[in-house]
């Protein structure tokens, strides 16, 4: 250390003697203790009376929802979806496949699905009230009416391909104000396909990668008022936005694995999924995608731009242990019209209906 003029003390240590006098000054204003060896505590002075009001929407489960009998069983949930008289409809990996509950959980109905290989994954609503069903084993999409009459079927039942006429593991459908179709394809290819609202081919796009306008496994779609598509790009952690001719329009990277998503009246696009997470290996799951088994359950609700206005934390449950209000694979998400929230999974085998609750409705 340099010398100064003689008794002058040296700038470092000056420095050191004002922090010192500051963390006084700062351990009296604020009522710290300093004694050592001894943590720090808050002073004994009252807190003020923090506002105890909740602000962020709260949701609870019902675990009365639905009653449903032994005799009508539940598989994986991979689908849900909810009609104009707020009647939940579910396409299941069980039979009956399509089951249809009332709000206040009576089973109303439903239909089986017989053909070998099948396997339910997507459970829509076009704006004439049809239902669509996506088959991931069957390598289709089909529109029913709600009796369950079917009304068209794209792809070829059973053959699996990446042209006009054949799908490879579709996982998903949207509709854009026009009517046109939107088909997320899928497992296998990984590609967007276009049709016209009476079943022709248009155009498809889309590749397997990471970089921006590919996928990775485009696993849900959405379409709002404006026709803009939103895209749940599974293994690359993300939503994808595009106009209907294909065009980029944004990626939301990096807030959540997506599984499912739904969109409100309001072009508010609900997500469900899990935490981002990297790449690794379960020994009970080998050849899963990324994100099995998920490290948490979210669910994330965005606006048209991709600004976050909300996040809600689920419990996971334990393979087989799942308790009322724990989510194990959330891959399902749909709301009615009073803001309550039904949640579909994979492992836990079910559909469950939380609750907005009253304060969180002011």
């Amino acid at each position: 250390m340099s010398a100064g003029p003689r008794g002058a003390i040296p700038p470092s240590l000056v420095i050191k003697m004002h922090w010192l006098a500051f963390g006084c000054l700062l351990a009296g204003a604020t009522g710290f203790a300093a004694e050592p060896g001894r943590p720090q505590a808050y002073s004994n002075a009252p807190p003020p009376a923090y506002p105890r009001v909740n602000l962020a929407p709260h949701y609870a489960v019902d675990p009365g929802w639905p009653q449903r009998s032994p005799d009508i069983p539940w598989g994986a949930v991979p689908s849900v979806a909810v009609d104009r008289q707020d009647n939940v409809w579910i396409h299941t990996r069980a039979n009956p496949a399509v089951q249809v509950y009332a709000p206040d959980g009576r089973y109303l109905k439903g239909w089986r699905e017989e053909t070998p290989g099948t396997g339910a994954h997507g459970v829509r609503f076009d704006a004439e009230g049809n239902i669509w069903l996506v088959d991931v084993g069957l390598h289709v999409v089909r529109k029913f009416t709600p009796e369950g009459r079917l009304l068209l079927t794209l792809g070829t039942p059973g053959e699996p391909g990446e042209d006009g006429r054949h799908f490879n593991k579709p996982t998903d459908v949207a509709f854009a104000p026009n009517g046109d179709l939107f088909i997320t394809d899928g497992y296998g290819n990984s590609r967007l396909a276009h049709f016209n609202r009476q079943g022709r081919f248009v155009k498809a796009w889309g590749a397997l990668g990471v970089a921006p306008g590919q996928f990775s496994i485009p696993h849900a779609i959405v379409c709002d008022s404006k026709g803009r598509l939103y895209v749940a790009d599974r293994n690359n952690v993300r939503i994808q936005v595009f106009s209907q001719r294909g065009r980029l329009l944004a990626v939301w990277g990096n807030i959540l694995v997506p599984w499912g998503l739904w969109l409100s009246a309001k072009d508010e696009i609900w997500a469900c999924g899990s935490s981002p997470m990297v790449w690794k290996t379960d020994p009970k799951y080998p050849t899963s995608p990324l994100g099995c088994p998920p490290q948490d359950q979210i669910v994330v609700r965005f606006d048209s731009k991709g600004r976050v206005l909300q996040l809600w934390a689920l419990p996971k449950g334990t393979d087989g242990q799942e308790q009322s209000g724990e989510l194990n694979w959330l891959h399902a998400i749909a709301l009615d019209s009073k803001g309550n929230v039904y949640l579909g999974d994979i492992i836990g085998r079910r559909v469950q209906k939380f609750v907005l609750q009253e304060e969180a409705r002011r």
